[in-house]
């Protein structure tokens, strides 16, 4: 949860600031953003009712999610939201089906890989938490994909393993390594072009910062590229440089501070690791 977060402030001026330096500064006018927002939301989504479910009860849960979406922007409305997702969480009474490929869905799927004991339960709900906002194929894939990296690595998988699994079961192409794919990238918030790199990023990571630090070197959209890479490398190394906690942790809110402590402390984040 954390990994996650902590890896969208760390981006956050890079974003607007793009960076191909692996050496970028932590910069103070770093701050939490959307991304921070919409996974306290999904968390709280599941603190509130985290039950398994089948697949006659996806609708029903995936409004759960959508009624949480729409909470949380209403304490954050500035967060730095696309222009659908604004258009679509501003209206009070609209919870008309969004079809967005962006990679807002991708974002804020980092605690469903936490809260659930089958990667069949993790696809589930990770789908679930699409249909609302992110009711595509290629958003609904870039979810899943992140939410059974993050639970890969709790259950303490290999990074083969992880790499294995993400490329036969979404067909990614992972064959590259942020050093082949930086001096080509460029700022694009498709899912498809975005999260694999993501996901790369903390393959190619030796620790938790060096996975934030290769996610937002690639010059793209780096806070939530960064907050992807973040939250699988939390779950597999199991550790947050005291640096990065410190730099991080004052910059939070204390509604998305506390909902993900609340996360963290009933989901036992570092239960899986050895």
């Amino acid at each position: 949860m954390f990994g996650a977060i902590f890896g969208d402030i760390i981006g956050s001026y890079y974003e607007l600031h793009c960076t191909k330096e692996y050496d970028f500064p932590l910069r103070k006018e770093c701050t939490f953003t959307d991304d921070s927002v919409m996974t306290a939301a999904v968390s709280k989504a599941i603190l509130l009712n985290g039950c398994p479910i089948n697949k006659h009860q996806l609708k029903q849960r995936a409004k759960e999610f959508a009624v949480q979406y729409k909470q949380f922007y209403s304490y954050f409305p500035n967060a730095g939201y696309g222009y659908l997702f604004n258009k679509w969480a501003s209206a009070v009474k609209n919870m008309r089906i969004q079809r967005s490929y962006g990679n807002g869905a991708a974002m804020r799927a980092v605690p469903i890989g936490y809260a659930y004991e089958s990667i069949e339960q993790v696809l589930l709900q990770a789908k679930a938490s699409c249909l609302y906002t992110h009711n595509c194929r290629e958003a609904i894939r870039g979810a899943q994909a992140v939410a059974c990296a993050v639970f890969l690595a709790a259950h303490n998988s290999s990074k083969e393993s992880i790499k294995n699994f993400i490329c036969e079961k979404f067909r990614y192409d992972l064959s590259s390594s942020v050093d082949d794919i930086r001096p080509y990238y460029s700022f694009d918030s498709s899912t498809s072009y975005s999260v694999p790199p993501a996901i790369t990023a903390f393959l190619d990571s030796s620790d938790y910062e060096s996975a934030v630090r290769n996610a937002v070197s690639l010059g793209g959209d780096a806070d939530t590229m960064a907050c992807i890479a973040g939250g699988i490398a939390e779950a597999f190394y199991g550790d947050i440089p005291e640096h990065i906690k410190n730099f991080c942790y004052g910059k939070l809110d204390y509604t998305i501070k506390s909902n993900a402590a609340e996360f963290c402390q009933k989901y036992k984040i570092s239960l899986y690791k050895n």
